[in-house]
């Protein structure tokens, strides 16, 4: 049985889209990269690492020392598409990383441990 996250509307139509080839549309992808980022944020709490998805969203998580001001110490970033990829395991973590797709700063930023997202 699939995650719950992965039975929602916007989840599924971005990863069709996907899957298909095809460009999912403004809307669906920015409730499903939004819907992934809140399913991030509830398994893996904390402020010591944010995950940034422009233009549509970003968390904080991870335990650790909280970040407060100016440029987080820990930084994950990628695009919308690699980011519905990576967090439904469609492509690796270390994959993406490694080809320039997630774009990663400080020590706590390596979410392979929490990627791909379970189902809650």
């Amino acid at each position: 049985m699939p995650p719950p996250y992965a039975r929602t509307p916007a989840v599924v139509a971005a990863l069709s889209a996907l899957d298909e080839g095809r460009t999912p549309d403004r809307p669906a992808l920015r409730a499903a990269v939004r819907a992934l980022l809140t399913v991030l944020a509830e398994q893996v709490p904390g402020r010591s690492v944010e995950v940034r998805v422009p233009p549509y969203g970003a968390v904080q998580c991870v335990p650790g020392p909280r970040h407060t001001r100016g440029t987080p110490a820990n930084v994950v970033e990628t695009d919308p598409e690699t980011w519905l990829r990576v967090a439904t395991g469609r492509v690796p973590w270390a994959e993406a990383v490694a080809e320039g797709h997630v774009r990663v700063s400080g020590v706590r930023a390596d979410l392979a441990a929490y990627l791909p997202l379970s189902g809650g």
